[in-house]
């Protein structure tokens, strides 16, 4: 728990340094009187239309969007003496990196609205689309759960997991994922982004935190035998 601080310092330092790079390229692309980014997207071939050094800077920001998450991965490994704690420090980063994003943007470009306004989360492998309440609601999870496994690592109660755990909490990050690039085949096309579907993304949200709790309960009778 110590260095829960300082990992949650340098993911808001990361997260000024990602906003400043948005609001740079918002400058670059979007300048001032033209609005800023809004959907529709433009489309793969609209985009291949523009030429190579468009393509180039896509194959950048691919590589971008893992380089961010490496980033987060391997400051959650140095804070870690394990491997519990190793994934419990990823969490933390990544839930107040991606929050302090969106408040960072707020105060750079009055940008989100709301909760409720549509963001492009990620391109790999489709477009993730959805109102930025969706990562937000993900991220107070991380982190809630980060915590809970640190806490439990500090009192000596090491929470153990199985593949059938794993499996558990695979399954219900996917049905999130898909959640967000359900509507892809439109965003890719230009369209206009549809309802989100919060139905799949309420229930790949719900298997993973119910099962989350039942691994503590579980965890505690067995400490308390």
């Amino acid at each position: 728990m110590k260095r829960v601080p300082i990992v949650i310092l340098w993911a808001v330092a990361f997260a000024y340094v990602e906003s400043a790079v948005v609001e740079y390229l918002r400058a670059i692309y979007y300048p001032l009187g033209e609005g800023g980014f809004r959907f529709p997207l433009i489309t793969l071939e609209q985009f291949q239309a523009l030429g190579a050094e468009h393509l180039r800077r896509l194959a950048i920001e691919f590589g971008r969007e893992l380089a961010t998450l490496l980033m987060l991965a391997t400051v959650g490994w140095a804070a870690a003496r394990n491997f519990r704690e190793a994934v419990a420090h990823f969490m933390i980063a990544f839930g107040v990196w991606d929050i302090f994003y969106y408040l960072w943007l707020r105060l750079f470009l009055d940008w989100p609205e709301s909760l409720m306004t549509w963001d492009l989360l990620f391109l790999i492998p489709v477009p993730w689309v959805s109102p930025v309440a969706g990562p937000v609601i993900i991220s107070a999870v991380m982190i809630a759960s980060g915590l809970v496994v640190l806490a439990c690592e500090a009192r000596g109660r090491v929470l153990s997991t199985t593949w059938r755990d794993w499996l558990m909490f695979t399954a219900g990050g996917v049905i999130v994922i898909v959640s967000f690039c359900w509507d892809w085949r439109n965003t890719m096309a230009g369209g206009m982004p549809k309802p989100f579907n919060w139905p799949l993304f309420l229930v790949g949200l719900s298997m993973t935190v119910a099962w989350f709790v039942w691994v503590l309960r579980r965890n505690l009778r067995q400490h308390l035998r």
